[in-house]
C-alpha cells in the first residue's frame, strides 16, 4: 500500500514538473514573439538619427540581439532577475549600454535562449539592435569561469559585449561554471529602418 502511494505521489510530482516546464517554455516563446513584434514596430516608427543609448527601467525592452550563424535572435530586457531571465535575455545593471564605451554584459539561461552558444566560434558576427541604432560585434573569445568570477563584468578598453550563461550546457541542476563569450564592436549605425 505504501509503495503504491509513493508511486502515485512521484507520478503526480513528475506530471506537475513537466506541466510547469511546458508552461514556462510556452510563456517565454509567447513573450518573445509579442515583444519582437512591438520592437520591430517601434524601430520602424523611430526616425532618430542618434546612436545614444535609450534608458529603460527594470523589465523594459532594451533591444534585440542576433547571432545569424546560430539562428539565434532574442529580445534583451533591462535587468537580471529570475522573472526576467525566464522570458528574455537580461542586461546586467551597472554595465555599459549599447553605444557607450565599456562592457555591455548580457545574461541568459543555457537551457533556453543561450543554448545555441555552445556552438559559437571566434569570428562569429553578433548584432545588437536598439530602437534607434544597430551595433555590430565580432566574437573574439570564449572561456569557462567560476560563478564568482566577476572580472568578466569589468569595463574594458573600447566597446565590448559579453554574454554569460551557465556551463556545462547539458548539466542537470545548478551548473558549477559559467560560459563567457567576449565580442568587440566593429561598427554601428543609426537606425537603418526608421531612417528610411
Amino acid at each position: 500500500m505504501a509503495l503504491r502511494a509513493a508511486y502515485y505521489l512521484f507520478l503526480a510530482i513528475g506530471i506537475a514538473g513537466l506541466t510547469y516546464a511546458g508552461y514556462s517554455l510556452v510563456d517565454a516563446h509567447a513573450y518573445q514573439a509579442h515583444e519582437q513584434n512591438a520592437f520591430e514596430e517601434s524601430r520602424i516608427q523611430n526616425v532618430s538619427q542618434s546612436e545614444e543609448p535609450e534608458l529603460v527601467g527594470e523589465g523594459g525592452v532594451l533591444g534585440e540581439m542576433e547571432v545569424p550563424r546560430l539562428g539565434l535572435k532574442m529580445i534583451v530586457v533591462q535587468g537580471d532577475s529570475t522573472s526576467i531571465l525566464k522570458r528574455a535575455v537580461g542586461h546586467i545593471p551597472d554595465t555599459a549600454l549599447p553605444g557607450q564605451s565599456g562592457n555591455v554584459t548580457l545574461a541568459g539561461h543555457r537551457d533556453t535562449f543561450f543554448r545555441p552558444l555552445r556552438n559559437i566560434r571566434s569570428g562569429d558576427a553578433l548584432t545588437f539592435r536598439t530602437r534607434n541604432a544597430e551595433f555590430h560585434y565580432q566574437v573574439e573569445s570564449t572561456a569557462v569561469v567560476a560563478p564568482g568570477d566577476v572580472s568578466v563584468l569589468q569595463a574594458s578598453g573600447g566597446r565590448t559585449l559579453t554574454l554569460i550563461t551557465c556551463f556545462p550546457f547539458y548539466y542537470v541542476g545548478a551548473a558549477p561554471n559559467r560560459f563567457i563569450v567576449r565580442a568587440r564592436q566593429v561598427e554601428s549605425s543609426a537606425n537603418p529602418v526608421g531612417g528610411h
